[in-house]
């Protein structure tokens, strides 16, 4: 019986042997053989229904065959371009040994290049590149002829504006990276490619511009990139957590955005962006605290409107971040600051609630989040009416029934309508779970508290960098030169210089004295 098992374990290791030859390592070139290059590629696509391969006859004579996936390539110009041109002609070449140059001349399509490698012929077959294998040849040659389904270009949901391009990235590459070309049109605009992902080989580009990018900035953005090995990319967000610089901060040190001039106007201040196949948002780095704070409605509007929105917007995240934690703190231990009127109606109504301020604030907003998200899972048509209805029918039954007072209803739903200021979604998710301590931190030692909290935040702020670079500048450390564009929105015409980040800077971005009036530069007729 042992010798039955022992002979049948080793009849399967032989079989295994004789089939992991017929597969070559992907570092492996292709085989002078024909048979068995055909052959290795069946073993590798082995119960793959969609792989086709297609054998024919190359001028008459010589055996071919084209492997690519079903439905990923175009098989109208495959059938016009490549095989009708290649099976018409009779008679031209050799037998057994083909010009690789007068096939290629033959073949009608812009995009061909020669490959030797496994691992070459598998990256373009699974890009929508069908290959073609010749026999007598160790090339084979990629036919670039993709054809993925795709969405429309359309303005992004979550980055409206009222002034400015309607256009968003989409989840194709070469597209994405095409309007970011149309945008900035000098080959200054350099465009470096990197697969990463053992099984997915997602593309990845980082889009910088020559000589404003700073080359130190670039080789740390190469050095992150190349360092991931992982199964898989889906999603622009596994880059995110594996290039960042602190991974448990709660703050985003990457700026992410659909909108193509957004990352235009952040490379043309010496920035990298990376974008991902396969989604439609792009990371720009270095960032600041302050670049998550702006929107491209700040520079679509005239500049003392952008700069009002600016300090409004600044007053209202201050307003989401602390309100309820100053509601907690005044009314449970420094009550002495209210206004006696303003006291006694707080006090009637909280008459009747059986809790104290600090449950009152962490029921609400705990409620306050589990409808935002239900408003976000939800279908459109549903989950609109589910936020607005469930807040008015909770918070007035609440209300009625005792459980929360009514200036807790008003302070909650204040601190939401000013978290939706908050231009950048990731950031909001920040500050929104950052009240949670702070409430924490009022409702056991007051408006200390609150300070110490206060502290503990900015002091990781100032810690926190992106980069490389400062999270807080130009604020911390102070660049007085660049505050034109964080405390207020300065005229195009005044922001003459771009944000220096390290290595050589090309500072200047446009000509000097540029202020509009009648005569240029403020001149007087002599």
């Amino acid at each position: 019986m042992i010798r039955n098992v022992q002979r049948l374990l080793k009849r399967k290791r032989k079989k295994q042997t004789s089939d992991d030859a017929l597969i070559p390592k992907p570092q492996e070139p292709l085989r002078k053989s024909f048979k068995e290059n055909v052959e290795a590629f069946q073993s590798i696509y082995k119960d793959c229904w969609d792989i086709v391969f297609r054998e024919f006859r190359i001028f008459g004579s010589i055996r071919g065959m084209i492997i690519y996936i079903d439905g990923i390539s175009d098989m109208d110009l495959l059938d016009e371009c490549v095989l009708y041109p290649l099976i018409q002609k009779e008679g031209i070449g050799e037998p057994h040994q083909p010009k690789l140059e007068l096939i290629e001349n033959t073949i009608s399509i812009s995009n061909i290049k020669q490959v030797s490698l496994v691992a070459d012929c598998i990256e373009s077959i699974s890009s929508g590149s069908p290959i073609l294998l010749i026999e007598g040849e160790r090339t084979a040659i990629s036919l670039s002829l993709p054809k993925f389904e795709i969405r429309g270009i359309e303005e992004p949901q979550s980055e409206k504006v009222i002034r400015g391009p309607r256009e968003g990235f989409i989840e194709s590459l070469q597209v994405n990276t095409s309007m970011l070309r149309r945008m900035i049109k000098s080959p200054a605009l350099k465009m470096k490619t990197i697969n990463i992902g053992e099984y997915t080989k997602t593309g990845i580009v980082l889009a910088y511009i020559e000589g404003i990018a700073s080359p130190t900035l670039v080789e740390e953005f190469e050095k992150r990139l190349q360092r991931i090995e992982i199964d898989g990319v889906l999603s622009s967000d596994y880059v995110e957590e594996m290039i960042e610089d602190n991974p448990y901060s709660p703050f985003p040190q990457i700026l992410s955005t659909e909108r193509p001039d957004v990352v235009s106007g952040h490379l043309l201040e010496g920035r990298a962006a990376i974008l991902t196949d396969g989604t439609p948002f792009a990371m720009i780095a270095p960032v600041s605290f302050f670049s998550m704070l702006q929107a491209p409605d700040d520079y679509y509007e005239r500049y003392f409107v952008g700069t009002i929105i600016r300090w409004l917007r600044y007053v209202f995240i201050a307003i989401s971040l602390f309100l309820p934690s100053l509601y907690v703190a005044v009314t449970t231990f420094h009550q002495e600051m209210i206004p006696d009127p303003l006291l006694l109606s707080i006090a009637a109504a909280r008459e009747s609630v059986p809790y104290p301020a600090l449950v009152e604030v962490i029921l609400m907003e705990l409620m306050l989040e589990a409808l935002r998200e239900a408003g976000i899972r939800l279908p459109n048509q549903v989950g609109a009416a589910v936020s607005i209805v469930g807040a008015l029918v909770i918070g007035q039954a609440a209300v009625q029934a005792g459980l929360v007072s009514a200036p807790m209803v008003i302070v909650v739903a204040t601190t939401g309508i000013a978290s939706f200021l908050i231009p950048r979604y990731i950031l909001g998710y920040s500050i929104r779970f950052l009240r949670f301590p702070l409430v924490f931190l009022a409702g056991f030692l007051g408006l200390l508290g609150i300070m110490l909290g206060f502290l503990v935040i900015i002091v990781h702020l100032c810690t926190l960098r992106s980069f490389g670079e400062p999270y807080m500048q130009p604020l911390a450390p102070l660049k007085k030169r660049e505050l034109k564009d964080v405390l207020w929105r300065s005229p195009f015409w005044m922001m003459d210089t771009r944000p220096h980040f390290d290595g050589d800077a090309n500072l200047y971005r446009q000509a000097p004295d540029q202020k509009p009036g009648p005569l240029r530069g403020g001149e007087t007729e002599n």
